[in-house]
């Protein structure tokens, strides 16, 4: 049975999905749905597919198995909305918003539904992702630390924080999400942002360019996030590593590091994550078997709370309890 596809968005990510979806047996692009439709149009002619440019037209004119959604972060809402009423299966990528008011509602309604969703963490369905989580299954973690350093996107709603939610929920989202995935629930935060260069670098930046965010979490572990987005575009640096009398587990998205009792072994990654999500998802389309699905809506939910805490936080100066 060939699954039949939608996509919403038209942006660098959307490409990345629509090329693995036509490299896929049995699936078909059938329609992407852009912000005009001569976005969709365009984004759509490579694939052979329809293009639109609102998502009613789009899911009225297909019967569609599976959505994509490839949106930026204050786009979120109408999209979902219109899928859960059709009970139409969707993928999302992270973040699910810029603040947690739409999503939280949205959750009610797919729960209600029962609706099978997928969250774009790619990074759970890395090969040494899963090597470290058995890992520490067998280590009492004293201390994580996770880092997101890079440049600030040129795109002018991530400079806004109403629209991005900030560098800490737009990207740093995916140290966070490793923390709670490997490390279990985010119980405190407290977050400290500032602005320190961006802002006099280009107009219309309201989101922080550094920030480091103290997290408690129910097992007593405490961590530390760091990012910035300050660094120039080829300069990049981003992992999270957990410390303990066992030694040090390092990961990055190259390499897994382990130093335990002066033996150091080094793992590089292999495969494409991003293919093995969509291949989860589309698994669980076909059969109903979601146990190979890493992050449901529900799950990318609570990633978004904790980074949305440390917002709030940062503009009170006090911690806040999750």
């Amino acid at each position: 049975m060939t699954l039949n596809i939608g996509l919403v968005g038209t942006g660098w990510f959307s490409k990345v999905h629509a090329d693995l979806l036509a490299g896929m047996q049995d699936v078909s692009l059938k329609a992407v749905c852009g912000s005009s439709k001569l976005k969709g149009e365009e984004m759509a002619r490579p694939y052979g597919a329809e293009g639109y440019g609102e998502i009613t037209e789009m899911l009225d004119s297909h019967k569609l198995d599976a959505v994509y959604i490839c949106v930026p972060p204050q786009s979120h809402g109408a999209i979902e909305r219109a899928l859960i009423r059709r009970d139409i299966p969707f993928f999302i990528e992270k973040p699910l918003g810029s603040s947690t008011a739409i999503p939280a509602s949205l959750l009610e309604d797919i729960k209600q539904h029962q609706l099978l969703t997928s969250v774009g963490y790619h990074f759970r369905y890395q090969e040494n992702i899963q090597r470290l989580k058995q890992t520490l299954a067998g280590d009492k973690v004293g201390m994580i630390t996770g880092e997101w350093m890079g440049g600030m996107p040129g795109v002018a709603w991530w400079r806004n924080q109403e629209q991005s939610g900030g560098q800490f929920t737009e990207q740093t989202t995916h140290i966070v999400d490793l923390l709670r995935y490997l490390a279990g629930e985010v119980t405190e935060v407290y977050g400290m942002f500032g602005n320190r260069i961006m802002h006099e670098k280009h107009e219309g930046v309201t989101v922080a360019d550094v920030g480091t965010v103290s997290l408690k979490l129910a097992s007593g572990i405490i961590a530390s996030i760091s990012n910035t987005c300050v660094l120039p575009g080829e300069v990049n640096k981003a992992g999270i590593s957990f410390y303990n009398d066992n030694g040090m587990l390092d990961w990055n998205p190259e390499r897994l590091l382990e130093v335990r009792s002066g033996d150091s072994k080094e793992y590089k990654n292999t495969g494409n994550p991003y293919a093995v999500e969509s291949e989860a998802f589309l698994y669980a389309v076909r059969t109903g078997d979601r146990s190979r699905i890493l992050s449901d809506y529900e799950d990318g939910y609570k990633t978004l709370k904790v980074t949305c805490a440390a917002y709030e936080s940062a503009q009170s100066g006090l911690p806040v309890k999750l």
